[in-house]
């Protein structure tokens, strides 16, 4: 039995997924979250939000992500950083699913990757929750119903969390598996419940084909000044380091939270949602992400709830560190409408340096840009990934390694040719720790951080006096308005500087070791830029 709005010649049995139980083509919010009730699946919190928890998996995992190695990506696929599965094992995953799901209800979400009509992926996700199906209809986009008549996926996910892999079988590392099939046009998802595998899966499918196009696929958030789209800023980053944070910032218009492209018309974002952390989320620091969660609709993730008053408990992190929120862009108040903006005039590189070294706010040249952009340091915060307790100093490059199929100077190299074309200028932002690394300093005070944005966005901080740093080499100003001088130079706020300076000694030289593998693909003026 078939109901909801679909393209009558694209249903699932002309995709070859037949003798499902009934299907579900997409539904609205209201009778997903119905669906979701009656089902079982969660509970509705206060003022009709979806109250979820994904079990053992509360993170995304990226060892049992794997590309299908077939001849059309073999010289495409950056096979260091993304595991290969024979084609043939695929094919046997996927009829196993395929006969799993027999009997089976699924819900259908026929929605779009890319607010440019231009550049946009027509994508269907196929998902055995229904409370999947609502979590992706808020991260992608939404056709109008009209369109769905002349609908035509581009690429399909098939996502059956109660479907346990065969590692010797399926060919793949445990009974959970995220396996891309670019020939086929093909995504399986099994063994997990965690719903951002949907998205980052997505991610993944535009991070491989929009170089070809020549635009710049970015994780990274994104806003504009009001009535200004051509004063667009982007903000790169892995989880934890801000991107949803500071992008969503009242004075300005946000086009999205993490995932965009860059194309020679400007700015898009690729998605119609926010997926943001709740992890001591409050009122007073992010009202705008905190009213979302308790708007109608909002999925949330593996918070700890009063079983009474629903009341949500954002300061428990016995679940996970990483919970989460799920909510349509347009509940923030000052989203855009379109999605799009101009080309960056800004480019913020957000890390969090958990040695306690970086400066708050230091500006880039275009080979140091390149440079920090290929070694993606950060640090991993807790949750985020499974088994990840606690932050971890990592190097991700291009701030997102896992959701990259292509090798990094690809995308490095696409970064620094429109920055050299539209003039962008860069900037690094610790988020991270001050005054000792963690567990001995603090993490940077988000007001200091907010008015050095401010300050970059708004051009005065090209007023102040720089310093060059004797460390990394680019500048770092020496006096901002509202900023402590003292926070401005991290050695000054350690209380013992020689430990300091052994500690930045070390960072300097796990950067050279991480950045190793890149000078053989890079000019000699990113060689030059990458320390001191």
């Amino acid at each position: 039995m078939e109901t909801g709005r679909v393209n009558p010649r694209k249903r699932l049995e002309d995709q070859g997924i037949t003798g499902a139980g009934h299907v579900h083509y997409n539904y609205l919010e209201n009778a997903l979250i119905e669906a979701a009730l009656i089902r079982g699946e969660g509970r509705l919190g206060r003022n009709g939000t979806f109250l979820v928890t994904t079990g053992r998996h509360t993170g995304r995992s990226p060892k049992d992500k794997f590309v299908v190695r077939t001849p059309s990506v073999e010289n495409a696929i950056w096979w260091e950083n993304n595991r290969p599965m024979d084609p043939a094992r695929f094919e046997v995953l996927h009829a196993d699913m395929l006969e799993h799901i027999r009997g089976r209800d699924l819900f259908v979400q026929d929605l779009y990757a890319g607010a440019d009509p231009a550049q946009r992926l027509d994508v269907r996700v196929v998902t055995e929750l229904a409370w999947h199906g609502l979590f992706i209809r808020h991260l992608l986009r939404r056709p109008d119903r009209s369109e769905l008549d002349g609908f035509e996926p581009d690429f399909t996910i098939l996502n059956c969390p109660s479907f346990q892999a065969e590692p010797e079988r399926h060919g793949c590392r445990s009974e959970t598996v995220i396996a891309l099939n670019f020939d086929r046009k093909l995504i399986l998802i099994a063994g997990t419940a965690y719903a951002g595998e949907n998205k980052k899966s997505v991610f993944t499918l535009l991070n491989y084909l929009l170089p070809e196009r020549g635009i710049m696929p970015m994780h990274c958030s994104a806003n504009h000044a009001p009535g200004n789209p051509v004063d667009t800023a982007v903000f790169f980053g892995l989880s934890g380091t801000g991107k949803t944070t500071l992008s969503a910032d009242p004075s300005r218009i946000l086009i999205g939270d993490d995932e965009h492209g860059w194309s020679d018309r400007g700015t898009f974002n690729f998605e119609g949602g926010c997926y943001a952390k709740t992890i001591s989320l409050s009122p007073e620091a992010e009202p705008e992400i905190y009213a979302t969660t308790r708007m109608f609709g909002t999925v949330i993730e593996n918070m700890v709830y009063d079983p009474e008053t629903f009341e949500l408990d954002f300061e428990d992190a016995s679940l996970t560190a990483n919970t989460r929120c799920a909510y349509p862009l347009d509940y923030i108040p000052n989203a855009s409408p379109t999605g799009l903006g101009g080309h960056p005039k800004n480019i913020i590189m957000l890390t969090c340096d958990a040695f306690g070294v970086l400066p708050p706010i230091a500006r880039l040249s275009p080979a140091q840009a390149m440079y920090h952009f290929l070694s993606g340091f950060t640090a991993k915060v807790a949750g985020t990934e499974r088994g990840v307790t606690e932050p971890e100093p990592t190097f991700s490059t291009c701030f997102g390694a896992p959701f990259m199929p292509r090798r990094p100077e690809v995308y490095g190299n696409l970064l620094r040719e429109k920055i050299a074309r539209h003039g962008a200028t860069c900037w690094l932002v610790n988020t991270g720790w001050t005054g000792g690394a963690y567990g001995t300093g603090r993490r940077m005070p988000i007001r200091a951080t907010r008015a050095l944005l401010t300050a970059a966005l708004d051009g005065s901080l090209h007023t102040v006096p720089f310093r060059k740093d004797p460390n990394f080499g680019f500048d770092v100003p020496v006096s901002v308005p509202g900023v402590e001088d003292r926070l401005l130079d991290p050695r000054r706020t350690w209380a013992d500087p020689a430990a300091y300076d052994r500690q930045a000694a070390r960072l300097v030289q796990m950067f050279a070791d991480n950045f190793a593998q890149y000078v053989p693909y890079i000019d000699e003026d990113v060689k030059a830029a990458a320390i001191g």
